[in-house]
């Protein structure tokens, strides 16, 4: 295997970091060998990623039904900017919530997004208040 070769695979990689972060963030929580910080860390990095970065499809609505173009994150749009302001201002105006709890359970890729980013938010909340309710660490 060439560096170019394998530059390239590591590229493609490149894209898919947060799912390893996700997934050192679940054993963290099975074994409970973090503490809450590292855990808080772990979960805001995950909940960026899942948001902002991960590979998805655009789903913006469009004349022809939702954008397939290629998008970086859940809450953002391909790369074309009315797209990227219609994705943004759904968070923000409540007369469109309702659009934005489907959007991101449009298929498969992007439920899995929008779950890794919901439950990376939940253990953000999660190991920030355990050690004020629970037994601590």
């Amino acid at each position: 295997m060439g560096d170019t070769e394998l530059s390239t695979r590591m590229r493609g990689f490149g894209k898919y970091w947060g799912w390893v972060v996700f997934a050192v963030l679940v054993a963290g929580w099975l074994t409970f060998d973090f503490g809450p910080l590292v855990l808080v860390v772990l979960s805001g990095v995950s909940a960026f990623y899942f948001f902002f970065t991960v590979p998805v499809w655009c789903g913006a609505a469009g004349r022809d039904g939702a954008c397939r173009h290629n998008s970086h994150g859940v809450l953002m749009g391909c790369q074309l900017r009315q797209h990227k302001w219609q994705k943004l201002k759904m968070i923000f105006w409540a007369a469109r919530w309702a659009r934005l709890r489907q959007e991101p359970f449009q298929n498969a890729t992007t439920t899995l997004a929008s779950l890794g980013g919901i439950l990376a938010v939940t253990s953000g909340v999660a190991s920030t208040l355990q050690p004020l309710f629970g037994e601590g660490w």
